[in-house]
């Protein structure tokens, strides 16, 4: 048998909590997990968020982030305790023995140095190279990986590259060090779906090639599929279910893991257009002091009570759409008639009810609201601004509005910091409501969400339109949740609608080849899955 690269035994995290108004007190986060991890195999952890996947992988490190702290168990790597091992130890085992590729790269990489200065940085640092080897190893890696100009695209800045090959790079800097372990903390969730399918082909055939061990961390069952020898199911900071990637996928024990791999169970009947209560016509826009248009000629209808999907990758015109609609960004040509009336092209020249009917909600709802404020005062301001509700009649609007939300009573004196992800997420929805608009822009609103909670907001949304009869304009670039609750769908590529119509004409064959590429790329829970679709876009690219 193999000796284990990683061996966790009865690791405990814990942190100090501060609650207002109250004394601080201990909580654990993490309470007693066991796993391994051999050299060249990959171990995916995964459940919701603050399931305790990261911390987790922090601890490898011997960090705790926000302070938290390592209470209990040991750490061993390479048989030796990172819990009981001093300082200039851990010094010399971060960003040696074991490196990180984080989330976001775009928020990792200093955005005023060059890349390869920031991917050879650890190597040259912890004494395991010479500047000319790491920069020698650098570009061999970039070739790896499968980055453009890997000989010369480590003397551009992170603002110069795509997030896709930005992820890249950063795979590219935690291997440079030759580690003996990497955790990857969900590399690919903030990807576009043909994106995510090349960056987790680079870090699987860097995984084969470096024969480095692995930690990978996500809330995608379908993509730890694709990368994992084994996986461990997390939930409260508890072990729910061990096993072989084949086994948790195929026949899991345990109910939760079970609703994991069920999710997006949602089933909704396509509903038939009628008269639009919004009609985008022939919109042309571009960014102020920029001489090119990002929108070209694009026109699209919702009808009042439905649901029209705008899909597409990064940079495709989704988000700008709706700057245009809700009058951020004029358009240089065309026009936008709503509820029967044309809007002015600017927000500060539209009328109180334009701005009533038409609602937004956000991706991440922690920007998107006031942490200094309650939740009845977020929810309450509209009703005030829009129809002068105060006192009692205020206070009753607001609770009837978390019902609706399905969050009940005891939420209004809470604040943003003390809400779950898809808490703050029906707060949201509720301010929105709060409007009684026609239409809410849902812009990536479930991106940043766990499956199960993002299906818990699917099916909200869904429900509280059949209720109040709005539309909804839902920006995404998952595939799932399109098929999910469209009753339209625009597909949007370069700033154009390349594809449009109601959902069943989209989704049925023959498609468009850009269409036919999203739809391919959307991972499914299925082993061998990844290898299927590159051999699969090979055998096209040889055909062509």
């Amino acid at each position: 048998m193999t000796t284990p690269l990683l061996k966790v035994r009865g690791l405990k995290i814990g942190a100090t909590i501060y609650p207002p108004g109250e004394k601080p007190h201990d909580i654990d986060i993490v309470h007693g997990v066991d796993f391994d991890v051999e050299p060249g195999k990959v171990l995916g952890l995964i459940g919701e968020s603050g399931a305790g996947k990261s911390t987790i992988g922090l601890a490898t490190m011997a960090y705790g982030r926000g302070g938290v702290t390592l209470t209990g168990g040991t750490v061993e790597v390479n048989g030796r305790d990172v819990r009981q091992a001093p300082l200039k130890d851990i010094r010399k085992l971060r960003g040696a023995e074991v490196t990180y590729v984080s989330q976001s790269a775009a928020a990792s990489f200093n955005p005023a140095k060059q890349i390869m200065e920031q991917v050879i940085e650890a190597a040259v640092g912890q004494g395991k190279f010479t500047k000319a080897q790491a920069q020698k190893r650098a570009v061999e890696l970039f070739k790896k990986l499968g980055l453009p100009n890997p000989d010369t695209i480590g003397s551009r800045y992170p603002h110069q590259v795509s997030g896709g090959q930005l992820q890249r790079c950063m795979t590219a800097l935690a291997l440079c060090p030759e580690p003996d372990l990497v955790v990857f903390d969900e590399p690919t969730t903030a990807l576009d779906v043909t994106t995510q399918i090349d960056v987790l082909k680079a870090i699987k055939d860097a995984i084969r090639d470096t024969g480095v061990a692995a930690l990978y961390i996500t809330h995608d069952l379908a993509v730890v599929a694709q990368v994992s020898d084994h996986i461990m199911v997390l939930r409260h900071g508890k072990m729910v279910e061990y096993g072989t990637t084949d086994q948790i996928i195929n026949a899991p024990q345990e109910k939760y893991t079970q609703a994991l791999v069920s999710v997006r169970s949602i089933t909704h009947e396509e509903k038939q257009p009628t008269a639009p209560i919004l009609r985008v016509e022939n919109i042309t826009a571009r960014y102020k002091g920029t001489s090119f248009d990002v929108l070209h000629n694009v026109s699209v209808d919702i009808s009042p009570g439905q649901t029209l999907a705008v899909v597409g990758e990064s940079g495709s015109g989704k988000s700008t759409l709706a700057r245009v609609i809700t009058g951020l960004l004029p358009p240089t040509a065309g026009k936008i008639t709503f509820a029967g009336r044309t809007l002015t092209p600017e927000l500060p020249s539209r009328s109180i009810e334009d701005l009533r009917e038409l609602q937004m909600i956000y991706q991440m709802a922690d920007t998107a609201m006031n942490p200094r404020q309650t939740v009845g005062t977020i929810i309450g301001r509209p009703l005030e601004f829009y129809f002068g509700l105060k006192g009692a009649e205020k206070q009753k609007r607001i609770q009837e509005l978390l019902d609706e939300i399905e969050l009940g009573t005891g939420f209004q004196d809470r604040y943003p910091a003390e809400l779950s992800g898809g808490q703050k997420q029906r707060v949201c929805i509720a301010r929105a409501l709060a409007a009684k608009p026609k239409l809410i822009i849902c812009d990536e609103v479930t991106s940043a969400l766990d499956p199960l909670v993002a299906d818990g907001i699917l099916k909200l949304l869904l429900n509280l339109q059949k209720i109040e009869d709005v539309a909804y304009l839902f920006i995404t670039h998952d595939l799932a949740t399109v098929k999910a609750i469209s009753d339209s769908i625009a597909v949007m590529y370069q700033g154009r609608v390349q594809r449009y119509g109601t959902k069943s004409e989209v989704l049925t064959p023959p498609y468009d080849d850009y269409t036919d590429l999203l739809l391919s790329s959307v991972p499914e829970m299925k082993l061998g899955w990844l290898e299927e679709v590159i051999a699969n876009r090979k055998m096209e690219s040889a055909g062509n």
